[in-house]
């Protein structure tokens, strides 16, 4: 969902969730030796050989062990299981790889810096996809196979993950699966404690706001269809409300689980549907970062199509004015 995906995005943007997906999910030696006082966001687009633009999910760079040897992360944010998508993140590395070259950005000894790429998957199927894309082509015998390429992705299932692995663990991005992962009211109102407590600092106050946009538009209407939900600004203020509404909404939640899937069967293929929910997650991603905005403005997101609103929404990751995130 495209709603979905935006949110993750702004919580993405934020470099303690990179050093916690990293640190907490990346099970790998080189990963203790990346100094994550370097993250830094790359705001990048794409263009092929035939001008068509294309701007790509969330990069990040980082400094690795001693020197200025970088590691791009592509951030493929998926709610549905796209089998095609070893050769989407191929194409994405080798934009990404010649962007790189044109721009000098290579390693001391002239080499192309490593790639991470990621798919978060947060739907309820198992994975079935090729995770190579060599075994998306068909193999040849007496020697054609030598020249099938390869290359693969790093793939995190939200739902994998049991609450006994996720709950020890000091990590916002843990905190982000087990509220995914959450059933009850109560499940909530414990993460959000956690989190509240990790994100008291002044320094925070990004993050925090991030994680209680993605509550309010995303989460929370997920769990509970019907539920009017007051403006909430803080992730305090999402826990008291659960307190104060705990017994009702418990009710909501069992009846959502049963509706659940015939809901989202209704939704599938209703554009005009789609088109609206994308549209106020914008609006609410916008007002977020930029304040409340005219009513031209909102009339602006309102009435732009599905592809547009994908656009914008990627842009408000890095653009730091309204203007750069709307360009048409």
């Amino acid at each position: 969902m495209p709603e979905h995906d935006n949110s993750y995005k702004l919580l993405f943007s934020h470099p303690e969730m990179i050093a916690d997906l990293l640190l907490g999910f990346v099970h790998e030696a080189w990963v203790e030796q990346l100094d994550f006082g370097t993250l830094e966001l790359v705001n990048r687009s794409f263009v092929t050989d035939d001008l068509r633009e294309r701007e790509d999910d969330i990069i990040w760079r980082v400094r690795w062990k001693d020197q200025w040897l970088y590691v791009y992360l592509l951030l493929e944010v998926q709610s549905t299981i796209d089998p095609f998508m070893a050769l989407r993140i191929m194409v994405y590395v080798g934009l990404l790889y010649q962007d790189l070259i044109r721009e000098k950005q290579l390693t001391p000894a002239g080499l192309l810096p490593p790639v991470l790429p990621m798919v978060l998957y947060n739907g309820i199927p198992q994975w079935s996809a090729a995770r190579d894309v060599s075994d998306l082509i068909e193999r040849v015998p007496g020697g054609l196979e030598q020249y099938r390429p390869q290359l693969s992705y790093l793939l995190l299932e939200e739902n994998k993950f049991t609450e006994a692995e996720l709950a020890p663990l000091r990590n916002v991005v843990a905190a982000l699966f087990r509220l995914e992962n959450s059933r009850k009211a109560e499940d909530v109102q414990r993460v959000l404690a956690t989190l509240i407590e990790w994100l008291r600092s002044p320094e925070e106050t990004s993050l925090r706001r991030s994680f209680t946009a993605w509550l309010r538009r995303v989460l929370l209407p997920r769990r509970m269809p019907g539920v009017v939900l007051p403006e909430i600004n803080d992730l305090q203020e999402v826990n008291t409300m659960l307190s104060e509404r705990v017994l009702e909404w418990t009710q909501q939640w069992k009846e959502d689980g049963l509706q659940q899937g015939r809901e989202q069967g209704r939704e599938q293929g209703r554009e005009e549907g789609l088109q609206q929910g994308e549209a106020k997650l914008l609006l609410e991603l916008l007002e977020t970062k930029y304040g409340p905005l005219e009513e031209s403005q909102r009339r602006k997101v309102l009435n732009a199509d599905s592809a547009t609103l994908l656009r914008w929404g990627k842009r408000v990751l890095t653009a730091e004015q309204w203007e750069e995130a709307v360009r048409d």
